[in-house]
């Protein structure tokens, strides 16, 4: 059972980290990136964000330059909550296949 005070800061990062990558899809060469969903842990030192990418075919390797960014992408989000926040958590970047899956769904519900 998730907090109000994780839910809150979730809330507040995924909506900054969203802004960071909309700011950096100029250099992503049509890639759109997209945070789904951010948990994170009791002790708000570890938050897990879900990324949604497309076209789904570059995914693994938009994830692969996140990671490979991922201190970068830490400072940035300092700079921009460091009002609200005290310690910006560890992050960790996932995945989220949810879009695929339902267009796979819909594609058997066709047949």
């Amino acid at each position: 059972m998730e907090s109000t005070r994780q839910a809150k800061i979730s809330r507040l990062l995924q909506k900054e980290l969203s802004e960071i990558f909309r700011q950096q899809t100029a250099k992503t060469h049509g890639v759109i990136v997209s945070v789904s969903t951010v948990r994170v842990s009791p002790d708000l030192s570890i938050a897990r964000a879900y990324i949604s990418v497309f076209p789904s075919d570059k995914a693994p390797e938009m994830i692969e330059n996140i990671n490979a960014s991922q201190k970068t992408i830490r400072y940035e989000l300092a700079q921009k909550v460091r009002f609200q926040l005290r310690k910006v958590p560890e992050l960790q970047f996932y995945l989220d296949d949810s879009l695929d899956y339902i267009a796979n769904i819909d594609a058997l519900l066709d047949k």
